[in-house]
């Protein structure tokens, strides 16, 4: 894509998508902070959110319209999970079928889009499962595990994914694995093709599940593959080009996230303002001192520079020009904006943030979570150092 000048694309002024986030504003004004207490308490799925984010179309956004979506492109997805972040709620329960879809759309054949995506864009179908990440490997993708081997007109899946959200509330896997070894291979990244799983037929036929008890209600799994057979037309794309593919997932991924961090900001911001005016202490409001008030500004300033740099990778990304370094760095720069926001959030709001009912510490533990994924900063500084700087390898 080295044709286009990234210089000419026209940076989107906020609030952009105006109308999508009035009406995502709206749908959340039905699921206050006291029913996410309650899937809390609970250890459950939003399925009520979900199921209402579906019906409005939101979850389809980025699925063609000839195939039942809106066609919409990523800057409009990242309003929309933004917007639910900034009105407290919660989209780490079906996000992923924005971003896994990109895999399919792009590289997916004619018959598995026709398939699939009418049914997702309905809700009849889950895409939510995206398995990559293995116990032994971690962030070091290329040296996956997993192994996919031809057998007669199929597949054979053996191995293990780890921190696989949503999997029990999934019908369908995409699923990155090995399916030439990785020593027979002259570059890391090659060898590894990408697998659209129907788990409705593959649970309790070499599938299995394990949910793991984590520290936020994330719905996220240990996958165990057993000599899973799977057809050959569950192949997308071509067969040892799968790490290419999901590179695109990948970045679609980040800038998502990324806006998402960008909403919890957003509401951090709000409430630490909101309260700083309110609560009054030795006959004033706490805002008045500059204990308060200035970590509360310099947060604020973080989070619009970290908006326009989210802005920026998502029209790259629409504009179909390279997005990895900006995608990246939205994540980055997102991430630790929305933490800093929540950091000083609990501190405004002293003993109190601590009250469930407030609704703070729930979304401070959920936006530590972006501290480490979906990729952690030290991959962010190497893939930085590396591939913009020209730096040597690090890792």
């Amino acid at each position: 894509m080295s044709h286009i000048d990234t210089a000419a694309i026209t940076m989107p002024t906020a609030p952009q998508w105006a109308e999508i986030r009035e009406a995502v504003a709206r749908l959340c004004d039905d699921f206050p902070d006291e029913y996410w207490r309650r899937l809390d308490r609970e250890d459950a799925y939003p399925k009520d959110f979900v199921e209402t984010l579906t019906e409005s179309g939101f979850l389809a956004a980025l699925i063609p319209e000839q195939y039942g979506g809106s066609g919409l492109p990523l800057s409009a997805a990242a309003a929309v999970l933004e917007t639910i972040h900034d009105r407290g709620c919660n989209a780490a329960a079906c996000h992923a079928q924005m971003y896994t879809m990109g895999t399919v759309l792009k590289h997916g054949s004619e018959a598995q889009k026709e398939r699939y995506l009418p049914g997702i864009a309905t809700g009849d179908l889950r895409l939510q499962a995206f398995g990559v990440t293995e116990p032994t490997t971690g962030s070091d993708t290329t040296q996956l595990k997993t192994r996919a081997e031809r057998n007669g007109d199929g597949y054979v899946v053996n191995g293990q994914k780890v921190w696989t959200s949503r999997a029990f509330e999934s019908d369908l896997m995409l699923l990155l694995a090995r399916t030439t070894p990785a020593a027979e291979c002259k570059k890391r990244s090659d060898g590894m093709s990408v697998f659209l799983i129907d788990m409705r037929e593959a649970l309790g036929n070499g599938l299995t599940l394990r949910k793991i008890d984590a520290m936020i209600n994330h719905n996220t799994c240990e996958v165990f593959f057993d000599n899973l057979q799977i057809p050959a037309d569950a192949l997308v794309g071509e067969e040892g080009r799968g790490f290419r593919y999901i590179v695109d997932s990948m970045n679609a991924e980040r800038i998502l996230i990324a806006a998402e961090c960008i909403g919890d900001a957003k509401f951090f911001l709000r409430k630490a303002t909101e309260y700083a005016n309110e609560r009054e202490v030795f006959g004033r409001p706490i805002g008045a001192n500059q204990g308060i008030q200035f970590p509360i500004a310099k947060a604020y300033a973080a989070a619009q520079a970290a908006e326009l740099m989210v802005a920026k990778a998502a029209a790259l990304f629409d504009a179909g020009a390279p997005a990895g370094e900006a995608a990246n760095m939205a994540k980055l720069l997102a991430a630790d904006a929305s933490w800093e926001a929540a950091e000083v959030c609990m501190q405004v709001y002293g003993g109190f943030a601590f009250a469930r009912e407030y609704g703070i510490e729930r979304k401070w533990r959920e936006a530590r979570l972006y501290q480490t994924a979906p990729i952690s900063k030290n991959m962010i500084y190497a893939y930085l150092g590396q591939h913009v700087l020209g730096l040597p390898r690090s890792y």
